[in-house]
């Protein structure tokens, strides 16, 4: 449980837990951005960008259904925001134009289906992490290009950009720009535990060497 602060007004403790939230979501402290992003709507449930704050949170944790209960919260608060209407898309059925070059070019490469849907829920956490921010898809190959990079990066699969460009039509420096934007805003890291499709992620034999390391730091400071 959160305590609350003396008797500050309600909406200044909302923003202080809201960007408190923000501040954990940065840290990858992701049950604590979930925490007290409930905790700031739960005192201020009409402040639309709490709602989009947590389903940023959310997505980044995995949990999409949640997240998007959050959006629709966003969208009954903002039904004619600039953002909206990407964020009703989301609710969609059926595959959008990004989603649908991806499958077919990443199909035609002869990609694995895990790895297509590592791609496909890249783009979904995507269009949540960004938020306000606009989105332009003027040309869905551009961004189908990004994702099927981008998540054969992390999954350490030998390609080259130039291979990548001459599967989708893009030139290196879009390519690039996508790749970039991907990665700033979904903080992606090789074999990201998120879109890793391996039987066994390299990163576990990380974890486990630190563990150990610690377990000797430990053993070498008893007395």
């Amino acid at each position: 449980m959160i305590a609350r602060k003396g008797n500050e007004p309600e909406a200044e403790r909302a923003e202080a837990y809201n960007q408190e939230g923000l501040q954990a979501y940065a840290d990858w402290n992701i049950e604590k951005a979930v925490d007290r992003l409930h905790a700031a709507i739960r005192l201020n449930p009409d402040q639309s960008d709490y709602h989009l704050n947590l389903a940023k949170a959310l997505a980044r944790a995995g949990d999409f259904d949640q997240a998007l209960r959050a959006l629709a919260e966003f969208i009954r608060l903002e039904p004619q925001s600039e953002v909206a209407e990407r964020f009703v898309q989301l609710f969609a059925s059926g595959l959008d134009e990004v989603e649908t070059t991806l499958t077919e070019k990443m199909t035609q490469a002869a990609m694995p289906i895990e790895l297509i849907g590592a791609a496909m829920q890249m783009w979904l956490e995507y269009r949540i992490a960004v938020g306000r921010e606009p989105l332009i898809v003027r040309k869905p190959e551009t961004w189908a290009a990004g994702l099927d990079y981008t998540v054969r990066k992390v999954n350490l699969r030998q390609v080259t950009q130039k291979e990548i460009g001459a599967l989708y039509g893009v030139s290196g420096p879009t390519l690039r720009d996508r790749f970039e934007s991907l990665v700033a805003a979904l903080d992606v890291m090789p074999c990201d535990y998120r879109y890793f499709v391996g039987d066994q992620n390299p990163l576990d034999k990380l974890v486990e060497a630190a563990e150990l390391l610690e377990q000797l730091e430990n053993r070498f400071r008893e007395m």
